[in-house]
């Protein structure tokens, strides 16, 4: 066997481990602001959102055909004349963490976005997180403000960078 990384849309296969993956986070990151985790039922109106190709898409990185992260894009707001705006983000498993899972993840969502006549990409970081910060900035990221303190999780006041880049 190989070492080696893919990266293709998620399909309906992949949804207990990408469920698998957030609930990590809620459970122990300020990553996202969620606060109770997800059973696989609750989110099939959240993987409904998702096409193969587009604006909204759902991928997911393999090693070894198990799923190690996935990335996503998603509508910025629900506004019609924010169309043109995506935020994305990408949910690592903890045990491969700077294995280059989170760069295949994004050079695919970019690569498949480049066509979909899309002018700018969002990102939110809860602080601090040097990792998503400098693999955001990889790609193009500019910081262009901080929420201060915006939630709270594990009694704590968190605060988000957000990050644009043009598309």
């Amino acid at each position: 066997m190989t070492n080696s990384l893919s990266v293709s849309n998620a399909e309906p296969g992949d949804y207990a481990r990408v469920v698998e993956i957030y609930n990590h986070y809620i459970l122990h990151s300020p990553a996202t602001f969620d606060l109770q985790p997800y059973s696989i039922g609750e989110r099939v109106p959240w993987f409904a959102r998702f096409d193969s190709d587009g604006r909204y898409q759902l991928l997911v990185a393999r090693r070894e055909q198990a799923v190690v992260g996935y990335a996503y894009s998603s509508p910025f707001h629900d506004r019609p004349a924010y169309d043109i705006s995506v935020e994305t983000t990408v949910y690592l498993d903890p045990e491969h963490l700077g294995a280059g899972a989170g760069t295949a993840l994004y050079t695919e969502l970019f690569k498949r976005l480049a066509d979909c006549d899309l002018h700018g990409a969002y990102a939110g970081i809860t602080l601090p997180n040097d990792a998503s910060e400098r693999l955001h900035e990889k790609f193009g990221f500019t910081q262009i403000g901080i929420e201060t303190e915006v939630g709270r999780k594990f009694d704590r006041y968190w605060s988000v960078a957000r990050y644009e880049r043009r598309l």
